[in-house]
């Protein structure tokens, strides 16, 4: 059974949030908006926030551009996992990955599939690591952004969360590279 180990210290993490969208503006991103709410009252530092449009070479820069700053540890970006022909977020995620968390995407949608049923099938959450960053996009609602944190990443960025959660794991991302 997972809870949390109290006598452990809380380790607050780096997150950059990342909107795409075509039409969302800083004045108007609910879905970023809750996704930093969530994060700041976990304890968390939300280090940036950026809107990008729904192309891929742009989710790709900006992708690139936190995962080269030794500052930013996660990732949470929001929008564009649909079906849709402008939603490319999946294939620009999948293209900067070192290695795929799959299972981020599962049960993404198995606790969407509570709430919403068969509707899941639409959303292409991912999760994975490049570099030493983790990165995992979220569809485009408030609401799935807030079942994606309280549901997986509030737990799993937690460094008190037990049996094991994924900051312990953030000082052996890159141990592949280590000579030995």
């Amino acid at each position: 059974m997972s809870r949390l180990d109290e006598t452990r210290p809380f380790l607050a993490v780096n997150i950059a949030i990342l909107t795409v969208s075509d039409t969302r503006t800083e004045a108007d991103d609910r879905s970023g908006n809750t996704l930093a709410e969530l994060a700041t009252a976990a304890g968390h530092r939300v280090a940036e926030r950026r809107i990008v449009r729904d192309d891929q070479a742009s989710i790709v820069a900006q992708l690139r551009r936190w995962i080269a700053d030794p500052t930013i540890d996660v990732v949470i970006a929001t929008g564009g996992t649909g079906v849709t022909g402008r939603d490319v977020t999946p294939e620009a995620f999948h293209s900067v990955y070192d290695k795929e968390i799959a299972g981020f995407g599962e049960l993404f949608r198995m606790l969407s599939y509570q709430k919403i049923g068969t509707s899941t099938i639409q959303s292409r959450a991912t999760g994975g690591v490049a570099g030493s960053t983790y990165l995992f996009a979220l569809p485009g609602s408030p609401g799935a952004c807030s079942d994606g944190w309280e549901g997986i990443l509030q737990h799993q960025l937690d460094n008190r969360f037990r049996p094991c959660n994924l900051v312990e794991l953030m000082p052996r991302l890159q141990e592949h590279l280590t000579k030995a």
